[in-house]
């Protein structure tokens, strides 16, 4: 895959289009790539896809907006990769650009500057400042300038249609099963292990402390979880947990990432990692001792190998 910051510095083959943040490349987002992939194998063409940075709602709510978002630039580069998509576009957002009528960025940055064959859009899809989402308005603008336009229905899972907004909530509430079902892949973290106070090798559960690539990257909720961690191209089995650490520091308040990887002793400080999120097993909860936070992490790393193993 091709990723270009500047349109006006390569040309495309018949090129077929969809536009959008496209945040965790989800479900949803796949129909729209599975379109996109067989007109582009009918017609001889390539597929395209424009993205936008910042997120609008960053940019719109300057200072109050605290959107967590499922990937990272970084992220959407490689799932986009992943799914054989030709060429990625990541166009700034601006304000002025938000200003814009949808049918102007379509005659002057799709087919002035791209020469847009076919434009592919999802069932919520919207852009313009006038939100031009509807049928009717793309069909028009797309007779206008010559080309063809193709409005794909919603996707559905056990009956409910794939949102990021949908997977959002689902993570923030603990319900990675329902997450990873809608993504179509496991929920995963892209960061760099750091130096912690070294309390869990003390407990007999030696953590390395993550800290996430970007800030608005979206973390779940608080709690223990089954998980993988990635790097150095191997992956090992783990279990996490997100929060305060309420047993061991009472007045803590700062989150942390803390992930025990199971029958592993190396220093692995300043590494890269991938944290692969497979399932919450429980809330953090405080205990009354140091003793039976023990026991209980115990159970927890016997839980997460079963998991795990499955």
């Amino acid at each position: 895959m091709q990723i270009h910051h500047d349109p006006d510095k390569f040309k495309l083959r018949k090129p077929v289009i969809s536009m959008g943040i496209f945040d965790g490349v989800h479900l949803g987002h796949h129909e729209i790539l599975s379109g996109m992939k067989s007109i582009a194998s009918k017609t001889g063409g390539e597929t395209v896809i424009i993205t936008f940075w910042p997120h609008p709602r960053q940019l719109m709510n300057s200072g109050k907006s605290k959107l967590k978002l499922l990937t990272t630039i970084e992220e959407k580069q490689i799932l986009l990769e992943k799914a054989g998509i030709d060429h990625l576009v990541i166009l700034p957002f601006t304000r002025a650009l938000s200003k814009q009528d949808a049918c102007v960025f379509i005659e002057e940055t799709l087919v002035k500057r791209f020469g847009v064959r076919h434009l592919i859009v999802g069932y919520n899809h919207h852009f313009g400042h006038d939100s031009m989402s509807d049928p009717k308005s793309i069909k028009s603008c797309a007779v206008r300038f010559g080309f063809e336009s193709h409005k794909l229905p919603p996707r559905l899972v056990n009956g409910e249609e794939v949102s990021s907004t949908i997977i959002r909530k689902a993570l923030w509430s603990g319900n990675i099963k329902k997450a990873n079902n809608l993504l179509g892949y496991e929920f995963f973290v892209k960061g760099k292990i750091v130096g912690g106070r070294t309390i869990g090798r003390k407990l007999g559960f030696p953590t390395a402390n993550i800290s996430p690539n970007e800030s608005y990257k979206l973390i779940p909720s608080d709690g223990v979880y089954a998980v993988k961690l990635q790097f150095n191209g191997k992956i090992y089995n783990a279990m996490l947990n997100i929060g305060v650490r309420p047993t061991l520091d009472s007045q803590n308040i700062i989150k942390t990432i803390e992930v025990n990887i199971f029958d592993f002793s190396k220093d692995i400080y300043g590494q890269d990692v991938n944290l692969i999120i497979v399932e919450k097993m429980r809330d953090e909860v405080k205990f009354d001792s140091i003793e039976k936070l023990v026991r209980q992490l115990q159970k927890d790393r016997t839980r997460a190998m079963d998991i795990l193993a499955r």
